[in-house]
């Protein structure tokens, strides 16, 4: 098997989005939405990307499990991504907290009962069809596991620089 066992992704991301929210809780809001330089993203922009993001790639997964050979994915300036690190200051931090905890369900239910059959399915990435077919496993490994995991370790980094 060229991916992981889709039951230890789902393990992974879960635990992932545990250490995330137990970070924030510890964190008054101020520094929650203070952003270390002005590249840089705030925790809230993180906590309200994944909110956007890992439901996003989840529908992918479903497309391209439904429909092999279908172009999945999107680039850094998809008008979604956008929105969801755009002005956070109206969004209530216990809200996003709340609903980047669900995302441990929905990750759950949507991915549980995923087989071989399925996490072998291929289709050409939207920008980077170059590359050829990529499985539903490269999907769930990539834009959804290491992508919570790696906002994990963005969140560490931002924490390091502003407290």
């Amino acid at each position: 098997m060229a991916y992981k066992e889709i039951g230890t992704s789902i393990q992974s991301v879960q635990q992932s989005i545990d250490h995330i929210l137990e970070t924030a809780a510890n964190l008054p809001e101020e520094t929650i939405r203070l952003k270390p330089t002005e590249e840089e993203w705030s925790i809230m922009q993180i906590l309200s990307h994944l909110a956007e993001a890992i439901p996003y790639w989840l529908g992918e997964v479903e497309t391209v499990i439904a429909k092999p050979g279908t172009k999945w994915g999107r680039g850094l300036q998809d008008p979604a991504r956008l929105a969801a690190v755009g002005d956070v200051n109206k969004l209530d931090v216990d809200d996003v907290l709340k609903q980047v905890e669900e995302l441990k369900y929905e990750v759950e239910s949507r991915l549980g009962n995923l087989d071989e059959e399925a996490l072998s399915k291929e289709s050409p990435h939207r920008n980077f069809a170059k590359f050829g077919n990529k499985p539903v496993s490269y999907i769930v490994d990539h834009f959804i596991d290491e992508h919570v995991s790696g906002h994990y370790d963005q969140i560490k980094r931002n924490l390091t620089k502003i407290q």
